[in-house]
């Protein structure tokens, strides 16, 4: 056991709540703040203390660890915790902000003195819960043996990309990695779309291609979700990703890189979110092959 630190988790969605979980079972002080009040509520049971604003959510801690939705709402919730922060803390960014505003971010940490490590992580729901993610993480080496066993109690590995935080390395592994998700998650809804609107069982599919090279786990966990109607609680978001893929888009436009996938699938999410699916897993973005609901 590491000496016992006071963590606080800005952002208790389906990320945050498990990673906050996870850093109180690990034997750390957990303070935790929500917009929603009520999605931290259930994070007493695990002894974490549920603050009313950010800037009692921050006040005393060694580490703050931001789980939001953008770029946008992490500076607005920064700006309200700041005033109760010490200068030296440890701040853990883990949401995917995009490259742009990691480097804000960065320079937000640096004016107001904070040790600022990029942090995004690599998995959904289930690895969240069971402290299985893995953390791509930039930042000074002065400062890792606080937020070291943070990223040991939420991960099953760390991965360094680098001590320039504001260079924003594990921002840009992320989204790479991101990109590869995004695009086997929306082929996944399409060979299923595909296969109804031709008339072609699924399975059959799936056998044929059956222990070869273009077969995946990972094509039939999502299908399954959508072939048994498991799309809640969403693993990975349809909004979110939408978010994702768009920021995927602009990385590559900054870098003169051409994504028609990337940008293609935003579409998708983003015709699957204005039918329906906003909340239900990113797979739900199968819908938008559809001008109407298909026919069970």
């Amino acid at each position: 056991m590491t000496d016992k630190l006071t963590v606080s988790v800005l952002g208790t969605g389906i990320m945050g709540a498990a990673m906050a979980r996870n850093i109180a079972r690990a034997g750390h002080c957990v303070r935790v703040w929500n917009r929603t009040r009520a999605k931290a509520e259930p994070l007493t049971a695990d002894g974490a203390h549920v603050a009313g604003t950010p800037a009692e959510a921050v006040e005393g801690a060694d580490v703050v660890l931001t789980m939001l939705y953008d770029g946008a709402a992490v500076r607005e919730v920064m700006r309200e915790a700041v005033p109760a922060l010490r200068s030296g803390t440890v701040w853990a960014q883990s949401t995917t902000a995009g490259i742009e505003a990691v480097a804000e971010l960065a320079g937000f940490a640096r004016e107001h003195g904070l040790v600022f490590y990029d942090a995004p992580v690599l998995g959904t729901r289930q690895p969240a819960e069971a402290g299985q993610l893995t953390v791509l993480a930039a930042g000074p080496e002065e400062g890792r043996d606080k937020v070291t066993p943070v990223f040991d109690a939420v991960g099953a590995r760390t991965v360094w990309a680098g001590d320039d935080a504001a260079a924003a390395g594990a921002t840009r592994l992320k989204l790479v990695a991101n990109s590869w998700v995004l695009a086997a998650t929306a082929a996944a809804g399409e060979v299923l779309a595909l296969s109804k609107g031709l008339g072609v069982d699924p399975h059959s599919f799936f056998d044929l291609v059956q222990g070869g090279p273009l077969d995946m786990g990972y094509l039939r966990a999502k299908s399954r979700l959508v072939l048994e109607g498991e799309l809640t609680p969403a693993q990975f978001a349809v909004a979110t990703a939408e978010k994702d893929a768009r920021l995927i888009v602009r990385a590559g436009e900054q870098a003169g890189v051409r994504l028609d996938v990337a940008e293609a699938t935003a579409e998708r999410l983003a015709r699957a979110a204005a039918q329906g699916h906003a909340d239900e897993d990113m797979v739900a973005a199968y819908f938008a092959s559809f001008d109407e609901k298909p026919a069970s």
